[in-house]
């Protein structure tokens, strides 16, 4: 039994992407969703089935409430912070492909620079397993997620011999893909490595521009059945693969006790699930959206989806594999480094762009994208597919 190929996106929407949206959360979810609903040719009360992030403040039926949805039959969240991204689509395929909803919205959104900001240090709350394994590295100043991160880059330069520069050259063509994007942050702003060079250090090796945006926005997905897609109003991306994916001995972003630090197992598991279930190969994708909130794990991600061999991510960058016109071109959109940083969603909408080839950086011959959602917690992927 899959899911493979039996439920499809048919429908994308956001907000403006800003650092002050100057409306609530609630408001930002509302008027993603109903762009979404309106995208895929669909009123809300079609609607029938939700699913955001457990880190998401706005409660399910409040978006109901909001949209009209006359009721759900299906309601779900997804840990795990930016991990939940491409989740939320898998439970929404599962929903659809099983019957228990036919219209699901997928949906993020927060005020992530001008309400609560994800990348300041604070103590946790939680009483639960997860906020014990904070308070092993909180009184230590292990507080930020660009620290975690700044751990397992500097055992991944000592043992391939990477260098800031080769984070650099990410941050670089990310930006460079934002800047012809009309919709991204940093539109009509790139940048040169020897900007990311001196830019001020915000945890050794990571530079300012090693780290993704802080922004307000939101972003939201419907997800139905393939075959009802195919009579709406736009090329549906159907959905070949959806899988979430732990690590041996898995923490959140901290995974320093077992095994290879220098790499991300809860990816790897995941890569194995997409490409079991579509049938495809790394060979068989055109353009993928990597979730790059740091730059260093971009380099991983590609290790541990088989796009190159275990230290080969430098060299395969360096040759500018990942930009535009290169083997693999990686966030045409700009990603979260240049586009917006609103959990990964933005990018899964990126994907589904360019499935429909209308993409602002449209990558030519596009039948297969792949998408992946937060990285060193556990995670999420999916492979999206065009209708033949």
């Amino acid at each position: 039994m899959t899911l493979s190929g039996k439920a499809a996106i048919a429908g994308i929407g956001a907000t403006e992407f800003s650092k002050e949206s100057g409306r609530s959360e609630l408001q930002l979810a509302a008027e993603a969703c109903l762009a979404a609903i309106r995208d895929a040719g669909l009123e809300p009360a079609d609607v029938d089935g939700l699913v955001t992030f457990s880190a998401d403040a706005n409660a399910e039926i409040a978006v109901q409430r909001e949209l009209g949805i006359p009721a759900l039959r299906f309601f779900s969240r997804v840990e795990y912070g930016g991990g939940a991204a491409c989740g939320t689509v898998a439970h929404a395929a599962m929903a659809v492909a099983t019957g228990q909803a036919d219209a699901v919205v997928c949906y993020r959104a927060f005020n992530e620079r001008s309400g609560h900001r994800f990348g300041q240090a604070n103590a946790s709350g939680r009483a639960d397993s997860t906020g014990l394994e904070f308070s092993w590295h909180l009184p230590f100043g292990l507080a930020t997620p660009a620290a975690w991160v700044a751990m397992q880059a500097r055992r991944y330069m000592h043992e391939y011999g990477a260098t800031s520069e080769d984070f650099g050259r990410v941050a670089v063509a990310m930006r460079r893909h934002a800047s012809t994007n009309p919709a991204a942050w940093f539109h009509d702003r790139p940048i040169t490595l020897d900007e990311h060079q001196s830019s001020r250090w915000i945890v050794d090796p990571l530079h300012l521009l090693d780290c993704c945006q802080e922004s307000d926005g939101g972003v939201a997905l419907l997800v139905t059945s393939a075959e009802r897609a195919r009579d709406l109003p736009h090329p549906p991306a159907v959905i070949a693969a959806a899988a979430q994916g732990t690590g041996p001995d898995q923490m959140m972003m901290f995974s320093y006790y077992t095994g290879d630090i220098a790499t991300l197992p809860a990816m790897g598991n995941v890569g194995d699930t997409l490409w079991r279930q579509s049938g495809l190969a790394p060979s068989d994708v055109q353009t993928a959206i990597l979730y790059d909130h740091f730059t260093p794990f971009v380099l991983v991600q590609l290790e541990e989806l088989g796009f190159c061999g275990r230290g080969e991510a430098k060299d395969y960058i360096k040759e500018g594999g990942i930009e535009l016109g290169g083997r693999l071109p990686v966030n045409p959109n700009g990603g979260q480094l240049g586009e917006a940083y609103i959990h990964g969603m933005n990018g899964i909408a990126e994907g589904v762009r360019q499935i429909r080839g209308t993409s602002a950086n449209q990558v030519p011959d596009v039948e297969n994208v792949l998408v992946t959602a937060g990285t060193g917690v556990p995670t999420s992927g999916l492979i999206l597919t065009t209708p033949n």
